[in-house]
């Protein structure tokens, strides 16, 4: 029996089953892949599956998608996180339906040109959508190589040598399966803390089973220290209760999503003299005791919130404290006003 025959009889007895994934044999959904492959990323399964299926039942079909507004889009996708995929993601399904006719390439040379499509998610959609004899790479794929092979190369090389090494494992029949079948190893037998060889249809192929460098295996270099970054955001009500939101820039950090008004962010702490000069036509004026944390990728947050009420115009647009939940609202501003919420006054 074949590593791969051995892998895909454990699959079809084993696999998942999850709301974008066809039975194993089974012609899938492109758009489904598409769809589930982009929240994936830097995504858990199980967070992914109730906004998949919230998303399919907004959104059937891929034309749906294509015509849906961006501000719906952002708002259905509140608590995913990452918001850069939303809009990526949007972008790349409206130029498929006007580039493609509506249609999903299957090749991965053109999947990577599409918005928010890199090397891995291409291969994915290419392998697990239209049966495309590639072998994608993510975090499971990784680990369960390593072990597989013992391979030494620490994280993040790693990665390439694992794209280099796969291309002699890509089947010629079952891609998409395969592909999954690694994905489901990966996350429920071969874990990265502790893999249950006992389990494991490819023991018999694995280089370091039921021995301790299987739970060593992937090396990873030392985590950097995230630096911490400061801010002041503004509550600030108009006289008649409604509270100032504003649209963030179109790129960056939590891009095009709605925000309290406030202050840059920055490595060194505000000092009190500096908050109180914003705004400055404050009727009230309160800075909370308690502060809104927050972290990031590549860095933590620390908010001060400031209470306010006043004349002055600060933002975009007003809304009734009641109403925020109609708006694309990033978890750091929820946080703030679930705590100025609380303390109404």
């Amino acid at each position: 029996m074949t590593l791969h025959k051995s892998l895909l009889d454990w699959y079809d007895k084993e696999h998942r089953s999850l709301p974008w994934r066809a039975s194993p044999g089974k012609v899938p959904n492109p758009y489904h892949v598409i769809l589930s492959e982009i929240m994936l990323q830097q995504t858990t399964v199980v967070t992914v599956i109730s906004y998949f299926k919230k998303f399919i039942e907004k959104w059937p079909s891929l034309a749906d998608f294509a015509t849906a507004s961006l501000d719906d889009i952002y708002h259905a996708w509140q608590g995913l996180g990452y918001y850069s995929r939303a809009r990526n993601l949007h972008k790349c399904i409206q130029e498929i339906q006007g580039e493609y006719g509506g249609i999903i390439p299957s090749d991965p040379s053109i999947l990577i040109r599409l918005p928010g499509i890199g090397p891995y998610t291409a291969a994915a959609i290419a392998a697990i959508g239209y049966e495309y004899p590639i072998v994608p790479v993510d975090g499971n794929i990784i680990r369960v190589f390593s072990r597989l092979l013992c391979l030494k190369t620490p994280l993040p090389q790693l990665q390439q040598e694992v794209r280099t090494v796969v291309k002699s494992y890509v089947p010629l029949k079952r891609s998409g399966d395969f592909a999954q079948a690694l994905m489901d190893l990966g996350a429920t037998i071969c874990k990265p803390q502790k893999p249950n060889c006992e389990k494991c249809p490819l023991t018999s192929y694995c280089k370091v089973a039921f021995s301790e460098e299987a739970g060593a295996l992937p090396l990873k270099k030392p985590k950097s220290l995230k630096p911490t970054f400061y801010g002041v955001v503004f509550w600030y009500e108009t006289p008649t209760g409604e509270v100032w939101l504003r649209r963030r820039p179109e790129k960056g950090l939590l891009a095009n999503l709605m925000e309290f008004p406030g202050l840059e962010w920055r490595l060194d702490p505000y000092k009190t003299e500096e908050i109180i000069l914003h705004p400055s036509k404050s009727d009230t004026f309160v800075i909370l005791p308690k502060i809104v944390k927050h972290t990031f990728t590549h860095f933590h947050l620390q908010l001060t919130v400031v209470k306010a009420v006043g004349s002055d115009r600060i933002g975009e647009i007003c809304v009734l404290p009641e109403n925020l939940t109609d708006y694309a609202l990033p978890t750091l501003m929820k946080k703030v006003a679930t705590l100025t919420w609380a303390n109404k006054s």
